[in-house]
């Protein structure tokens, strides 16, 4: 079977702990727990990245870093807020850094899966930014997994008071996932 299967999460937003990169992380964690290795390139990680500038060749040291670990990982898990039903500029502009994988062996995120995470006050919001987010993952020639996971912050009860996730049913969402990452990696 060789190394671990390494799995890379990005996601979140410039706040600090925020609901989509603690749930990000709670896969990553699951992920770890079967054998896994993971990377986390949270909120305060993308907010380094310039804006992404396809006529820009030039890469600076953090750009460099999320495009190398993309590159070696088996999977990825991507989260974002669902801001007004659509990706965050945050989010967006770090999978549009990945265009730099295009001349690879393996172009972009092919034969790659990909979990999905969306955390937004809302359903609405949730369904259609999860829609959204499969739609670039499938551009991008990556396997989404089935499982994909929604929060709606407003009618959930999420975390406990030290960020960890208490809700049943999602902490089952986040190991599924986890799960189904692996499994179509290949090392499952």
């Amino acid at each position: 079977m060789g190394s671990a299967p390494f799995i890379v999460g990005i996601g979140g937003t410039t706040r600090v702990g925020s609901s989509g990169e603690r749930i990000v992380r709670c896969v990553l964690s699951h992920v770890e727990a079967l054998g896994g290795e993971t990377r986390m390139f949270g909120g305060q990680k993308l907010a380094q990245l310039p804006h992404y500038a396809p006529e820009n060749p030039t890469r600076n040291a953090a750009q460099l870093e999320l495009v190398e670990a993309v590159r070696r990982a088996d999977g990825l898990v991507i989260g974002t807020p669902g801001y007004h039903g659509g990706v965050s500029g945050l989010v967006k502009n770090a999978i549009d850094l990945l265009e730099d994988l295009r001349e690879d062996k393996r172009v972009y995120f092919s034969d790659m899966a990909v979990g999905l995470v969306v955390v937004a006050a809302g359903w609405q919001a949730c369904g259609v930014t999860l829609q959204a987010m499969r739609g670039i993952v499938h551009a991008m020639r990556g396997w989404p997994t089935p499982m994909g996971i929604t929060v709606n912050t407003i009618e959930q009860q999420v975390f406990d008071q030290h960020g960890e996730v208490v809700d049943p049913s999602l902490k089952s969402a986040c190991a599924l996932q986890a799960e189904q990452v692996l499994r179509l990696a290949g090392r499952g």
